[in-house]
């Protein structure tokens, strides 16, 4: 009934009714639709004969686990202008469990608890400064009657915390920033006096970053609370910090006290951070025997390519190698635990790096799973590039991101150097976290890959992503032996659960990354059993929007100016250069929009989409920017509609999109 499955967070389940041998028995025995097209993140829980899921807009279902019937819907009406401050999809991860009481994150930055019988509100709290750009996507965590919980918003400018909340009150316990503030305001602890030493300047106006966006554990060993830190703001460490810095407690696994959010250690996988490198990415807790040695320890994949092992009680690092190719670090030196960071990859003085992994990172929030039966971590695995060049006319905005980088060289740089590597692909790898090597890796899909679940039946089942699969492979060889289809993209993490003597594997979907936002998504909740017999309907008929845009008239000089404009306030959801991210937002390359100014304007400045989550940007654009904006977009749109290969669907540059952050 917890996230994870228990608190160490393994994702192992000890049902082997379903096995090596019969797996390919398996068949979906029912289906639950959702009242959304949007993609889907969350991983269910299943508790009492009740399978308990979130849903894009932080929606919650409750199922009967036998039939599927529908028990109970809960919305939180999250206002659509909210949007604006969600960095990337209308998602949420997951919720937990307490006591009679289910326990979810709102976009708009509310923690609330929910009567798992009735599904009636029991409380609801603020979490946020909602003068601030906050919002939660991520799962609540429950320790000791405490729920615990995060928040995003490192991209737009805001500071870092992790928050624990009484769980029959919702009344605020403690709290832990992850980051210094305003040092004339005073600091809340030795943590962050300690902190304030790594930075300079005045980073505090943006907020330093630092959110904690995903990754939370409970450790009743230790009885610590295990959490990772996000990226600073701006991305761009040159701009964060003038010194250049470590930036304390950014892209970090940060250890406090359960009983009171007390400091005990800390480990910064990525000092003085310009990448998008979070130490966010789902982590466990296992007992591992290294060097002759039995330790409790904490396992991290990390964004950044390398893969942590750390002792759980002290922090001390004991393992650091990469999962993944890397070409930003040559590796960790195991003294000091500081990466080795090759020159070029910081993109100093105007120069173009070329980063493995990028921004999407070698590994996201897509959870993993260990076996103890192999000894194996099967890690979501992304091979994704970036270009990283910073922007010189970067300054600082009270709307959109603040990253200090030129999205736009994401397009020029690879049509300028054709043969440079770049791609998004991503696979399930099966890495031994003693010896620091890959076992086995899964066929490759393009994008994101999808969360793992690993039982004692010898099996791992995996979301395939784009692929539109769920999937299971043997977890000591790697064979893939059964999958269904799912009409729509896998990417949250599957569970197992026995009722009535019998084993079911369920799993939440929804997310046609390439299909486009107007595309049927299929969202439900799918259902498996050996001898399973339902049958999903048919897909349905569905034609994408031409490329059919206006001719390009607008002179070059407005058509850079948008693509700057564009790139701060619009790549955020709308993909870079205009071209879309995945199926979680409309395709403007290819809306009616661009054929009048004043259609174009209705939206973007008077704000008449407000409540499905396009608000105005009348604070920060006015005509004259989105005149520019719309010019590039006619220009880009254009430009595409020449190449062949990308026809009247989605192209295929829109796989170089930030899918794997979600934060």
């Amino acid at each position: 009934m917890t996230y994870g499955g228990t608190y160490d967070e393994q994702r192992y389940s000890s049902l082997a009714q379903i096995n090596r041998g019969n797996v390919r028995q398996l068949g979906l025995v029912w289906y639950a639709g959702y009242d959304t097209n949007l993609q889907q993140e969350g991983s269910p829980l299943y508790i009492d004969g009740v399978i308990y899921v979130s849903t894009a807009w932080s929606k919650v279902y409750a199922f009967d686990a036998r039939t599927g019937k529908t028990l109970w819907e809960y919305d939180p009406k999250t206002p659509g202008q909210w949007i604006v401050n969600v960095c990337c999809g209308i998602v949420n991860r997951g919720i937990a469990a307490w006591d009679g009481k289910i326990y979810v994150g709102t976009l708009d930055g509310r923690l609330v608890a929910i009567d798992a019988k009735t599904g009636k509100e029991a409380w609801s709290t603020q979490t946020i400064d909602k003068s601030q750009h906050y919002s939660i996507t991520g799962a609540p965590r429950v320790a000791n009657g405490r729920v615990l919980i995060g928040e995003s918003g490192g991209e737009f400018g805001v500071r870092g915390y992790l928050s624990a909340y009484d769980a029959e009150t919702g009344k605020l316990d403690w709290r832990f920033y992850t980051v210094p503030g305003n040092p004339k305001d005073g600091f809340e602890n030795d943590a962050m006096r300690r902190a304030a030493k790594t930075w300079s300047g005045e980073w505090w106006k943006l907020g330093g970053g630092g959110t904690v966006w995903d990754s939370i554990v409970y450790d009743p060993v230790t009885d610590l609370v295990y959490f990772g830190t996000g990226n600073g703001t701006p991305w761009n460490a040159q701009y964060r910090d003038p010194r250049g810095l470590d930036n304390l407690y950014l892209a970090s696994i940060i250890a406090v006290k359960a009983e009171t959010g007390e400091y005990v250690w800390h480990y910064q996988e990525t000092p003085a951070d310009t990448w998008d490198f979070d130490a966010v990415s789902p982590m466990m807790v296992v007992d591992l025997t290294l060097d002759g040695k039995r330790r409790h320890v904490i396992l991290q994949p990390s964004k950044n390519g390398l893969f942590y092992v750390l002792d759980a009680a002290t922090g001390k690092l004991l393992r650091a190698e990469p999962f993944t190719e890397v070409n930003w670090t040559t590796g960790v030196d195991m003294e000091t635990g500081r990466p080795r960071v090759v020159n070029a990859a910081r993109y100093l003085h105007g120069k173009v790096f070329d980063g493995l992994p990028g921004g999407q990172g070698a590994h996201g929030w897509h959870p993993n799973a260990y076996s103890p039966q192999t000894g194996l971590i099967y890690i979501p695995t992304q091979h994704a590039y970036s270009v990283w060049v910073t922007d010189p006319h970067y300054k600082p905005s009270i709307v959109g991101y603040n990253l200090g980088i030129n999205f736009g060289a994401q397009f020029t740089y690879y049509r300028t150097h054709p043969k440079a590597p770049h791609g998004f692909v991503g696979y399930l790898e099966a890495f031994d976290p003693v010896t620091g090597k890959v076992v086995w890796h899964s066929e490759t899909n393009q994008g994101p890959t999808g969360g793992a679940l690993a039982t004692a039946g010898g099996l791992v089942f995996q979301g395939g992503g784009s692929s539109d699969e769920l999937r299971a492979y043997d977890a000591s060889t790697g064979q893939k032996l059964w999958s269904a289809q799912a009409q729509t993209g896998v990417l949250s993490g599957p569970i197992t659960y026995e009722l009535d003597g019998k084993q079911y594997v369920a799993v939440s979907v929804g997310g046609n990354q390439f299909a486009g936002f107007y595309a049927p998504n299929y969202s439900r909740m799918l259902v498996f059993a050996l001898g399973g017999q339902a049958k999903l309907p048919p897909p349905r008929p569905y034609t994408p929007r031409p490329l059919n845009p206006p001719p390009a008239t607008a002179p070059a000089k407005l058509v850079d100016a948008g693509r700057a404009r564009y790139s701060q306030y619009c790549a955020a959801c709308h993909g870079e250069n205009g071209q879309t991210r995945g199926a979680s937002f409309p395709d403007l390359m290819r809306t009616p929009l661009l054929y009048t100014q004043d259609g174009f304007d209705q939206v973007v400045l008077k704000g008449v989409l407000s409540d499905k989550g396009m608000d105005s940007f009348a604070a920060v654009l006015k005509p004259a920017d989105t005149q520019a904006i719309r010019a590039f977009i006619i220009a880009r749109a254009n430009e595409l509609k020449r190449m062949p290969q990308f026809g009247p669907g989605p192209g295929v540059e829109g796989l170089r999109v930030r899918g794997g952050k979600g934060g």
